[in-house]
């Protein structure tokens, strides 16, 4: 997935979670951030920074941050998208090129089952799969991590999702890290072990859980490969 236009900038701080100040052509803005989490070890006073630039002459904001590079103490700084609305655009871009299922599976975005409001319903024949998407920007030493808060709603897309299951449907949650460099995921027990044992619990119980890097550019996000991931 591409964006239309692209600038850099330098972050300066983040008054909300909605506002960042980046420092743009020598000239503080105010800058939209496409991403709600709180992404303290990203957002750092003197970090490079990416933004969208907005057609629309309406708005508040002429910019969205999008990507941010997170600089590392002995390796190599990591790109990373942190638009948390990139990562269901990039699934569906490589559900449609034949990625888990056909290419001739019909793709359906924002699809109920239960109590929940799934990304995607996938139908293939009479096989019928509801798959959800998590954005991956938290990274330590080269492992990615989920979640970077708390996230009540992530253990409710498990449950849902093990119901799926045994309701006779497909049942798929996918991470998309949101960057390159990456050995293996893990869920961020210290952080939400309530989600890290949902995770163990769905695979346990059939639903197919997924880890895929992306190769991520200025202005542009693809999936790659799928890494390995690290329950225990």
């Amino acid at each position: 997935m591409k964006y239309r236009k692209i600038v850099g900038g330098t972050f300066i701080s983040r008054p909300n979670r909605f506002i960042a100040k980046v420092l743009v052509n020598g000239c503080e803005e105010n800058v939209h951030v496409k991403n709600t989490g709180r992404c303290k070890e990203l957002l750092v006073n003197g970090a490079e920074v990416w933004l969208e630039v907005s057609d629309n002459p309406a708005r508040k904001t002429k910019y969205d941050l999008v990507s941010v590079k997170k600089q590392r103490e002995g390796l190599p700084p990591l790109m990373i998208k942190m638009d948390s609305q990139m990562p269901n655009a990039a699934v569906e871009e490589w559900l449609k090129s034949g990625n888990i299922f056909s290419k001739g599976a019909v793709i359906e975005r924002e699809k109920t089952y239960g109590e929940s409001r799934f990304d995607f319903r996938i139908t293939e024949g009479e096989k019928v799969t509801y798959l959800e998407v998590k954005g991956v920007t938290l990274e330590n030493g080269g492992i990615a991590y989920f979640p970077d808060a708390p996230t009540e709603r992530g253990v409710k897309h498990l449950t849902e999702l093990v119901k799926c299951r045994k309701d006779g449907f497909g049942a798929y949650l996918v991470f998309v890290i949101q960057m390159k460099g990456i050995s293996e995921f893990r869920p961020n027990d210290a952080t939400h072990k309530a989600f890290g044992d949902a995770l163990r619990n769905a695979v346990a119980q059939g639903v197919k859980c997924m880890a895929v890097d992306c190769v991520v550019t200025a202005d542009s996000m693809t999936i790659d490969k799928e890494i390995p991931i690290v329950t225990e």
